[in-house]
């Protein structure tokens, strides 16, 4: 990536590096283009993502997640809704963004057959950059809402939800004496 006014070692980060590398971001993420997401990225890059059961470390396991997502959301799309958020204490900065999909492929892990269910949900990215990259990539996002959405978790305050929290109370009871 060419950068205009690259400054994302440890000196503070140019806003204006920091608004083109967002752009660039979210298009290489709407693309559903690996290359374009893994090009943004250090080799050694360290990514934790909730919606994935482990830290990533290096582009091959980036790219695994990659696929794994689009094929069970290949419509997935991401929208800017605050940010960058840039840190002052180093090359750091986050955003805020809303995701909106529909559940087409398994979720393998862990195994969950498509339901064709639309999902909106938002989350947060944190970046760490080095050399004009993502060292560093944090997404939190809440797993517990997208498994409302997709109907793997009963919604607040239905009789589903109401059945589990008795089975759990009883289990509870059962494993105390």
């Amino acid at each position: 990536m060419e950068s205009r006014g690259e400054q994302t070692s440890a000196q503070k980060l140019d806003p204006a590096w920091v608004d083109e590398f967002a752009e660039l971001w979210g298009n290489a993420w709407n693309a559903h283009d690996p290359a374009q997401v893994l090009e943004l990225l250090t080799d050694d890059i360290v990514y934790d993502d909730s919606a994935w059961p482990k830290t990533m470390r290096g582009k091959a396991d980036v790219r695994e997640f990659l696929d794994h997502g689009w094929r069970a959301f290949p419509d997935l799309t991401f929208e800017l809704i605050a940010g960058p958020h840039i840190a002052g204490d180093g090359p750091r900065a986050a955003y805020w963004w809303k995701a909106t999909a529909t559940h087409q492929g398994p979720i393998d892990p862990p195994g969950i057959p498509a339901t064709g269910k639309q999902i909106e949900f938002d989350g947060v990215d944190i970046h760490d950059y080095r050399d004009g990259k993502i060292a560093k990539l944090r997404i939190i996002v809440n797993m517990n809402d997208i498994a409302t959405q997709l109907g793997i978790l009963p919604g607040p305050g239905s009789t589903a939800e109401k059945i589990m929290v008795g089975m759990h109370k009883l289990r509870s009871r059962h494993t105390r004496s």
